[in-house]
């Protein structure tokens, strides 16, 4: 009976862990769609976000940098989340 429980509660702790890899995945794939919509960019593919890369001047480009880096920054570097790379 003890190891059932024990099942039980890690399979609800899998559940729990894929439910929350699969929210941040649906996030992600907003945020990108977001952005092609925003530049305007038909082709939906990496090569079509870097052709619209070098087409942009630095001041759009650096814009477009930073929203990367805030989107997929990593959260273990610092606690305030700012991260030199």
């Amino acid at each position: 009976m003890k190891n059932s429980a024990l099942k039980g509660a890690l399979g609800a702790l899998a559940v729990a862990g894929v439910a929350l890899i699969a929210k941040k995945a649906i996030q992600r794939r907003r945020f990108i769609k977001g952005i092609f919509d925003e530049y305007g960019i038909k082709k939906k593919s990496p090569f079509g976000l870097a052709d619209k890369i070098r087409e942009m001047n630095e001041e759009d480009y650096q814009e477009l940098k930073g929203k990367f880096k805030k989107e997929f920054r990593s959260k273990c570097c610092k606690k305030d989340n700012t991260c030199e790379a």
